[in-house]
């Protein structure tokens, strides 16, 4: 089954994900390679694809996993967690239609 995993950023987090960004688009990568992601990507603070100094609000990503016990510790490992990015994680069950 799918699963939703909606991050929300600290205030002025960009400084943070530059440095923990290699390390987070791994494990991305690793989900791709196994056929297990749909979609991620961040969500830019301002309205542009590319937000400069603005940064980024948060983080979502789709992808499939057993269980929402087994998505939920995925996210809780992110390495973006690890440095204090994300001051909220929200892992929800996803249906995919289209």
């Amino acid at each position: 089954m799918h699963y939703a995993i909606m991050s929300e950023d600290i205030p002025d987090s960009l400084e943070k994900r530059k440095a923990a960004r290699s390390a987070h688009i791994d494990r991305l990568n690793k989900l791709a390679s196994q056929d297990r992601l749909l979609v991620a990507g961040p969500h830019p603070a301002i309205d542009s694809s590319e937000p400069g100094e603005a940064g980024f609000s948060g983080s979502l990503v789709i992808a499939e996993f057993d269980s929402l016990d087994q998505a939920q510790a995925w996210a809780d490992a992110d390495p973006y967690v690890a440095a204090g990015i994300y001051q909220r994680v929200v892992v929800k069950p996803f249906k995919r239609v289209l």
